[in-house]
């Protein structure tokens, strides 16, 4: 089995207050709701109930939400889920016993930092399932082998399980001075990066393939793919990365936080390609690629200072952790001015984002 020791936490703030995740989520929850009903048709079509052992006997069907975070949004997935079986076990069985007969058992997993305390407090009390939180890194082992039967992950899958070691050294040449995301300037880094997702990449993969049943599904929605031919510093996540980053370097030329704090500082997310995550997978070869599309959702007009809170619920933790909790008001102050001042580029860049759907399946 896998270790869970060598990977680094970024949970999302906890809690319920106006900078938790579970306050500022709202654009994750459309995507909950945008992938419903291509969650049913992965169901309907491609989960074969006799293959997992339901044709004639009753067992509990096990589901896993990977990257589960804390707030409302997890719990939809999950009942989206429960309702799309429960409506293939209705349609296609041979058992003669009512889809409330079969029992569901859901595992929520995170990094042991995660705010178990106010997800567990969220459940609904008359759930149709058994809920148990797993603690740890999805990129390695986290269930025994051939024990799961349907695994969802929502926009965990950009973090990665650490920044590329070469990327903080002054004397590599992937050294990513003056910015804190991937940048093309700079082939090196860029190598780093799509190399350190990558072998994350075949890390879960390789994972779950043990975890799933044959036959099992996988349902991964990866967030603002960047689309094919675009480089990430123009895509609408780059753009984000590109303000906050020039948040820092302006308060270290200000004398506010350290210039040497700043060149170390680097975000532990990659945004791939659907190229890129088509080879991983097939070269990975433990599943098949069921269907992978765009996934597109209604959109209201949001405001800087949500813009800004729904970044900070996400990266708080994390810019604690690296500047220390006394400067934290400060920058996220400032890169709500700053989002403020280039709000018609993000509105322009928001309308061509996409989120990517990838339905695959347990080879039997």
């Amino acid at each position: 089995m896998q270790s869970n020791n060598l990977t680094e936490a970024y949970p999302m703030v906890g809690g319920n207050d106006a900078y938790s995740y579970a306050q500022n989520s709202t654009y994750q929850r459309g995507v909950v709701d945008a992938a419903k009903e291509l969650i049913s048709e992965a169901i309907a079509d491609k989960l074969d109930l006799k293959i997992l052992g339901f044709d004639d006997t009753l067992k509990p069907f096990k589901i896993a939400d990977l990257g589960c975070s804390v707030g409302p949004n997890t719990l939809l997935a999950v009942q989206n889920i429960i309702e799309a079986i429960e409506l293939k076990f209705q349609r296609t069985t041979n058992l003669h016993q009512k889809p409330s007969a079969l029992e569901f058992q859901v595992f929520l997993n995170d990094h042991s930092d995660n705010d178990f305390n106010t997800l567990f407090k969220s459940l609904p009390h008359a759930r149709k399932y058994f809920a148990a939180g797993v603690p740890g890194s999805f990129h390695s082992r986290l269930f025994p082998r051939s024990s799961i039967h349907f695994v969802h992950t929502s926009y965990a899958l950009h973090w990665l399980s650490k920044v590329p070691k070469e990327i903080v050294d002054p004397c590599s040449p992937a050294w990513n001075k003056g910015s804190i995301q991937c940048s093309e300037s700079n082939i090196e880094v860029v190598r780093a990066y799509s190399t350190q997702y990558k072998n994350d990449m075949e890390s879960f993969l390789n994972a779950r393939a043990e975890e799933l049943v044959p036959g099992g599904l996988m349902v991964l929605i990866l967030a603002a793919v960047v689309p094919d031919g675009i480089p990430l510093s123009n895509s609408y996540v780059g753009v984000f990365n590109n303000i906050l980053g020039s948040c820092f370097n302006d308060l270290a030329k200000m004398g506010v936080i350290s210039e040497e704090k700043v060149d170390s500082f680097n975000l532990p997310t990659y945004n791939a390609t659907p190229k890129e995550l088509e080879a991983i997978i097939r070269t990975n070869g433990n599943f098949t690629i069921e269907k992978m599309e765009k996934l597109s959702q209604p959109r209201r007009r949001i405001t800087a200072n949500e813009y800004a809170s729904g970044i900070r619920a996400g990266i708080d933790g994390l810019i604690k952790k690296h500047f220390g909790d006394e400067f934290v008001d400060e920058i996220f102050n400032y890169f709500t001015t700053k989002v403020e001042e280039n709000y018609s580029i993000i509105e322009e860049k928001i309308r061509n984002v996409s989120n990517l759907f990838i339905s695959l399946k347990r080879f039997a």
